[in-house]
């Protein structure tokens, strides 16, 4: 009995209270199109030849802005140059060009209101005084913090 008057309530009804989804839809793809275009994507690159030491109690820094990679070498890989860029193939002449280097550097994530950090990754083979001197490097270009690359196991 009750559906039957529920049934006739309905049909007295006019299809005209229906939303038209569409202009939402157009909003969702618009905000979504905003977004991907301004999003900065930053990638560190990391050059394989250089295996970072192992460190169990590490933890990972998910704030990837910012940094100034430099690559120690080595001395098996360090036949052209023992300090890289990130890309592993420009090479600097020497710490002065290091210097430098890290000034530019700075000066760009500066221009881009970020906090300018060396981003170290040194071979686990390499001898303290070669990281030392990146250390100086950063530290007469105004860096005054350091993170010190390592990985938690070998399988990372």
């Amino acid at each position: 009995m009750a559906s039957s008057k529920l049934r006739a309530a309905q049909e007295e009804q006019d299809d005209d209270t229906q939303v038209d989804m569409s202009p939402m839809i157009d909003m969702v793809f618009l905000l979504l199109i905003f977004f991907i275009v301004n999003a900065t994507l930053i990638i560190v690159e990391m050059d394989k030849r250089v295996q970072v030491p192992i460190a169990r109690y590490s933890e990972k820094q998910n704030d990837k802005m910012g940094r100034i990679v430099i690559n120690v070498y080595s001395d098996e890989h360090a036949g052209e140059g023992r300090f890289r860029m990130a890309d592993g193939k420009e090479v600097f002449a020497d710490d002065a060009d290091m210097v430098d280097f890290i000034k530019k550097q700075k000066e760009e994530w500066t221009k881009k209101q970020q906090k300018a950090r060396l981003h170290l990754r040194a071979d686990g083979k390499v001898h303290f005084t070669y990281v030392r001197r990146a250390i100086r490097a950063a530290a007469a270009a105004g860096i005054n913090e350091v993170i010190f690359v390592s990985l938690w196991s070998r399988n990372n």
